[in-house]
């Protein structure tokens, strides 16, 4: 699916001041180290096209969900990590608007770049602030938004500021966009969708907007313990989504040959790394047990579906895989992914996470930079981050 938007490819950036909204969210540990750089390194295209041509790049971001100034969720070192891999020297300006940012932004060469500090030290921009947007276009000549992973939130950095100057979308935000859409809109058959995660009402939009263009939806994670419900099956202490129950009956009832359950389960008395195991059939988990898993035949079972697929789109754990006795199942899934010769697409988050720490990221075609932003593309809404950039 192509974008029906302006992308940086389309403007003309030699000798402007590019703002450019980049989705530099990344994990720190206790030191402030950064633990997991790739949202750093899935902004370089986007960056190096405008530095070559010539251009200014004024970098954006947000890290965390600050309540105002917090120098423990500064953007100090994703500007070190960036001088690393740019190669040029990368400074942190001392805030994000304010007259010293406009005098560092108005000094800077053609070919260099500066990184603002953490637009969310301002409350003005999850406000979406107009006066705050007004401020961060005073910065710049064009606004390049490459931050996926916000694109589902009108914020002044990601929505606001493109009523201030033209805004385009950056060269991550067009491949986002076109392994989604195509995904959606022509997948190659057959069409596999594996939804895992906790809560079917998060996702219940997601699975209206799937369920009519796959020709297998396979349920696993917490979520699979919410359709059992539905079908009268006894789940134990297993995580409920008490508000989906209803909804789950209606996707079976709708749609009930394309939704494929997990017909057995890894259980234990508690969810623990030291909890011992046992795999039960999907009816008949016992009352005083909790689900952790999809058991052996169902890992078989999708891992199976996933190979087959011209298209797989997967988003969701299919367990808690942060321990070892529940990972199998997330495991096996995305061993399945890495491994299917179709076109395979991870949603962000967990998922993305899970991927990256199984080491199999790299086999596969597109691995989602945004969680909450993918989800919500998927279930066919309009994102205001782009809905924002100019009409081709």
């Amino acid at each position: 699916m192509a974008l029906n938007k302006k992308t940086v490819r389309d403007a003309a950036v030699s000798g402007k001041r590019v703002f450019i909204r980049c989705d530099f969210n990344v994990p720190l540990d206790e030191t402030g180290k950064i633990t997991d750089d790739s949202r750093i390194r899935a902004a370089l295209p986007t960056v190096r096209w405008v530095l070559d041509r010539g251009g200014v790049a004024v970098l954006a971001s947000h890290l965390g969900r600050p309540k105002g100034p917090d120098p423990s969720l500064s953007l100090k070192p994703v500007a070190q990590r960036l001088t690393e891999l740019l190669g040029i020297g990368v400074a942190l300006a001392p805030d994000s608007v304010g007259p010293e940012v406009e005098r560092l932004c108005r000094d800077l060469q053609p070919g260099c770049a500066l990184l603002l500090e953490n637009v969310r030290f301002h409350k003005e921009e999850t406000a979406n602030d107009a006066k705050f947007a007004a401020r961060l276009a005073a910065l710049a000549d064009l606004f390049v938004n490459d931050a996926f992973g916000t694109a589902h939130r009108a914020h002044a950095s990601t929505e606001g500021i493109a009523s201030h100057i033209p805004g385009v979308a950056g060269l991550l935000m067009e491949k986002e966009i076109e392994y989604l859409g195509n995904a959606l809109a022509d997948p190659k058959r057959p069409f596999v969708a594996v939804l895992g995660g906790a809560k079917v009402a998060d996702k219940i939009q997601v699975l209206e907007n799937l369920l009519p263009r796959v020709d297998s939806l396979l349920v696993g994670g917490a979520m699979m313990f919410t359709f059992f419900k539905a079908l009268g099956y006894e789940i134990g202490r297993s995580l409920l989504d008490e508000d989906g129950v209803g909804l789950a009956r209606d996707a079976l009832g709708k749609f009930g040959g394309r939704v494929i359950l997990a017909p057995d389960v890894i259980i234990a008395a508690e969810l623990a790394e030291t909890a011992p195991v046992e795999v039960v059939a999907c009816d008949s988990i016992p009352t005083d047990a909790v689900g952790g898993d999809i058991g052996p035949r169902a890992q078989a079972l999708f891992s199976e579906r996933v190979r087959r697929a011209g298209t797989a789109v997967w988003t969701g754990p299919m367990g808690v895989f942060e321990m070892q006795n529940f990972s199998a199942g997330t495991r096996a899934v995305a061993e399945a992914m890495a491994e299917c010769k179709g076109v395979t697409v991870v949603g962000g988050g967990d998922t993305a996470a899970a991927v990256a720490e199984l080491g199999v990221a790299g086999r596969i075609a597109h691995v989602s930079t945004g969680g909450g932003s993918s989800l919500e593309f998927m279930a066919g809404k309009v994102l205001p981050g782009i809905a924002a950039l100019q009409d081709r």
